[in-house]
């Protein structure tokens, strides 16, 4: 004997049929067509199930309708009114619809990536113009992927659930476990960070989710921690924040390439002293002035462009580039979680 439908599916298969019948289902027909009905074991016990499913859902705002046949009074079927349920169309311009495109290639994590693409699909065959995205080429976000940890952090920022975790020091090296009340996740410089408040510690801290090693696991109740305040947030997102003075860095760019470096470069001086060779790298390209603070996090980004961008100055970057294209040229023979040595987070050299 095949299993009972759960209540749940049951309700569900009667939304979908009385939803799209021509004119109404009597209870005859609801019995003898939707599954679930046909595990009544008696014309009682269909009543009662039938009756109680029609006051779920009006309790859950879907408007069944009882229809009456106009010629027989005892005669009653059912429908939803859909005019008054349905969302009405949906209409994008080419604008919006790009924004949307420029912001589901945020999720390159793989546990987000279909279904944010399976909804960009649906939306991109209602838009009023279907070359919309094209308004945004080339100005993708970079950030990667938050690997296995993203999911189980979401889940646990939004339950207000503590969670424990493996944590990589970059600094110090040191690798151990960390016990946090997770507040936020945040995209910044190219990766996911979590502001959160160490339990262990006693204090606003945040992490780099790419220094996480294995898996994310509860360590309270939901609901376990009232929601952070604002000074909260903002103490733990000092421990993020760039440090050390600003510098300018000099870079050789490929005339139309590295957008978001091009818009926020400043004027490079006229009197500058450009190293030996450089008038060579320049050929074809410009020269950009980029402020900055940090050396990895300037190296990070210009590697993400490729040969379209060349450090010129400072040498610390260069060779700061120099090496993450090292590593990366071979990642095939190295451990899986390792990292360049140059990356400092932030948060670490306050002792997270």
């Amino acid at each position: 004997m095949p299993p009972a439908i759960p209540p749940a599916e049951r309700l569900l298969n009667l939304v979908i049929a009385l939803v799209n019948t021509t004119g109404r289902m009597t209870k005859e027909q609801v019995r003898a067509s939707v599954a679930g009905y046909g595990d009544a074991r008696s014309d009682d016990a269909f009543e009662r199930m039938f009756e109680r499913d029609k006051d779920t859902l009006r309790e859950l705002g879907v408007p069944v309708l009882t229809v009456t046949h106009a010629g027989h009074g005892d005669d009653v079927g059912y429908r939803i009114d859909t005019a008054h349920w349905s969302l009405p169309p949906i209409e994008l311009t080419a604008a919006e619809l790009g924004v949307l495109a420029l912001a589901a290639q945020v999720w390159q994590d793989q546990s987000l990536r279909a279904d944010s693409t399976r909804a960009l699909t649906k939306l991109r065959a209602v838009g009023t113009a279907p070359e919309a995205h094209d308004l945004v080429a080339g100005l993708a976000p970079r950030v990667r992927a938050g690997g296995e940890a993203f999911a189980p952090l979401v889940d646990a920022v939004q339950n207000r659930q503590a969670v424990r975790f493996t944590y990589h020091a970059a600094t110090t090296g040191e690798v151990r476990e960390r016990r946090v009340e997770p507040w936020r996740l945040l995209a910044r410089r190219g990766g996911w960070v979590l502001l959160a408040r160490d339990l262990d510690r006693g204090a606003s801290r945040s992490f780099r989710l790419s220094r996480i090693r294995g898996p994310v696991r509860p360590a309270g109740e939901p609901g376990g921690f009232p929601p952070p305040t604002a000074d909260e947030l903002a103490d733990a997102a000092r421990t993020w924040g760039a440090t050390g003075p600003e510098q300018t860095a000099l870079l050789a760019v490929t005339p139309g390439r590295a957008g978001a470096l091009r818009a926020r470069a400043t004027q490079a001086p006229t009197d500058v002293t450009l190293p030996t060779g450089a008038d060579d790298v320049l050929a074809g390209r410009d020269l950009l002035a980029v402020p900055f603070r940090v050396d990895w996090e300037l190296a990070e980004e210009v590697v993400g462009y490729g040969d379209a961008v060349v450090v010129l100055d400072p040498p610390q970057v260069r060779d700061a580039v120099v090496g993450m294209l090292r590593v990366a040229a071979t990642l095939d023979a190295r451990p899986a979680h390792h990292e360049a040595p140059h990356r400092a987070d932030a948060e670490e050299a306050r002792g997270a």
